[in-house]
């Protein structure tokens, strides 16, 4: 991933100065990854944080109080509800999902509800307001999915990227971030790794000493985030350069010495994900710091992705191309892994 100095970050904040943003799903750990970036770095003009959960709202509310942050209880699953929200917005970040892959295996019905008619609740919401950006997150199991997660997010990818061909004479954009495991967020590996050595634990459980996945810092997000909103044209997949790490390593890192009990792979899980399926490499360009998906149906108003809406030109990749974590060609040692730990609270 491209490694961004506070000046850096401060201009590709400034894309937000004078815009009212809302985020969809804004208490949770991009939520509040997001208002503490604009918090430093921008001068938005109102800051919505949309989510259902009135207690974890008037938490947030007590760290995240300035007067440009509005509150609103309301789920993606309510339309009228979010059209009301999105009112004279400019920018939609679009972070609400059912993410827990063994709840969505038990309770299908109420992630697509979420994660698929939610998406399309956000889109109808953002035409019928003229707001003029989305990006929508996503997330390396909505490639080949195997789950159910992976499969509504795959859904909800094709809903955002096929809004742009919808919206008329509306200005409203669509566009869709990527990435992989989040290094600390809520239900990662992280947390449940400190918490057993905390107990006591003797071993730590890891499914598959093979296992590799993408990570990503939640500040790296935030301004991968920041970045798409300057550089899309709408209908792209913004994929970041970003490095893998063995789960196994991983255990090392957080508890030297201590052995690993394997416990094998859960339903749903895959020994390696991707963000980039071989089967698209033919729509990909590959720019500085990350890579670009092009949509494969054509948009009557964009006609180049070859140049993105900052002036950067990115290349086609080869033929057969997949960014796997399992062949990724920057993976984290168990020392790189112990260090960025450290950095997370």
């Amino acid at each position: 991933m491209e490694s961004l100095t506070r000046a850096d970050k401060l201009f590709v904040r400034s894309v937000f100065d004078d815009k009212a943003i809302l985020v969809t799903g804004g208490t949770g750990s991009f939520g509040k990854a997001f208002a503490a970036a604009l918090s430093t770095g921008a001068r938005p003009s109102r800051l919505v944080i949309y989510s259902r959960d009135e207690l974890k709202q008037y938490e947030m509310q007590q760290k995240f109080d300035a007067p440009y942050i509005r509150y609103f209880i309301g789920d993606v699953r309510d339309g009228a509800r979010l059209r009301q929200a999105m009112t004279g917005i400019d920018y939609v970040v679009h972070a609400a999902a059912l993410k827990q892959v063994p709840a969505a295996e038990y309770n299908p019905t109420e992630c697509i509800k979420t994660n698929v008619d939610g998406a399309q609740n956000v889109i109808d919401a953002a035409i019928a307001n003229g707001v003029s950006r989305v990006v929508a997150l996503s997330t390396d199991k909505a490639v080949s999915p195997v789950n159910l997660y992976g499969a509504t997010k795959l859904l909800s990818d094709k809903l955002f990227v096929a809004a742009n061909n919808i919206v008329g004479r509306h200005p409203t954009r669509f566009a869709v971030v990527r990435y992989g495991n989040v290094i600390g967020s809520r239900g990662s590996v992280l947390p449940l790794f400190r918490k057993l050595v905390a107990d006591g634990a003797r071993e730590l459980p890891v499914t598959d000493d093979r296992m590799t996945r993408f990570w990503i810092t939640l500040d790296q997000g935030v301004d991968f985030v920041a970045k798409a909103f300057e550089r899309m044209h709408g209908g792209e997949i913004f994929v970041p350069k970003i490095p893998s790490a063995r789960i196994a390593d991983m255990a090392s890192a957080v508890a030297p010495g201590l052995p690993a009990r394997i416990v094998g792979i859960r339903p749903g899980e895959k020994l390696h994900e991707a963000m980039v399926p071989a089967d698209e490499s033919r729509l990909t360009l590959e720019f500085d710091g990350h890579y670009v998906i092009r949509p494969s149906i054509a948009f009557h108003a964009i006609q180049d992705y070859g140049t993105d809406a900052t002036g950067a030109s990115g290349k086609p990749v080869a033929e057969g191309f997949e960014y796997n974590s399992g062949t990724n060609d920057h993976f984290l040692t168990v020392e790189e892994l112990a260090a960025l730990f450290a950095t997370v609270a």
